[in-house]
């Protein structure tokens, strides 16, 4: 299962969900989504840009777990 980080790093950057949408071009909506891991997909251009706009690689974003593994 991959996880999706994006609140950890926008907690980092001290930036809103509201600002990060701006930033990327994508509504706040979209990104809410992805946030809470509710999308199957996501588009490398998107992840490109939310990827510049929080400075991060996408392995900050982006982590692999196996299923029933904890969060830490």
């Amino acid at each position: 299962m991959i996880e999706i980080n994006i609140d950890v790093m926008l907690a980092k950057r001290k930036m809103s969900v509201t600002e990060l949408a701006e930033r990327v071009g994508i509504t706040i909506a979209n990104i809410s989504l992805l946030k809470n891991g509710k999308v199957r997909a996501v588009r490398l251009q998107t992840l490109a840009a939310i990827c510049k706009a929080l400075q991060c690689q996408p392995g900050d974003i982006l982590e692999y777990r196996e299923n029933g593994e904890e969060m830490q």
